[in-house]
């Protein structure tokens, strides 16, 4: 059966649709923690805005690999052999570990 775009592997459990919604996730939670972030701006000042743009780019950075990671996925799984996303992984726990910093220096700080 030739591969199509709604045939592109054969998992029966979905595995880079449910690696997708995670990620989608990831995504959401950080878009959430932005908009928290925008509403301390009248408390902590613009150093805010440091976090809020950290939060931004960390989200849209996920959205646009979402397409190549679902395609690279489902190549692996065709293919018996999926590489992980390292890079991915490392980039957004810095992300996520420089907000909490920053987040604390802002408390703490301004």
């Amino acid at each position: 059966m030739p591969r199509t775009a709604q045939r592109f592997h054969e998992d029966p459990g979905l595995q880079p649709e449910r690696t997708v919604l995670s990620w989608g996730r990831t995504m959401l939670a950080l878009c959430t923690a932005a908009a928290i972030f925008l509403r301390w701006l009248p408390t902590h000042g613009p150093f805010v805005l440091a976090l809020f743009g950290l939060a931004a780019c960390t989200a849209i950075g996920i959205y646009t690999t979402q397409q190549a990671r679902y395609r690279r996925g489902s190549v692996g799984i065709s293919n018996e052999h999926v590489e992980p996303d390292a890079v991915a992984v490392v980039v957004t726990s810095t992300a996520v570990v420089a907000l909490g910093v920053l987040g604390l220096v802002t408390v703490v700080v301004f």
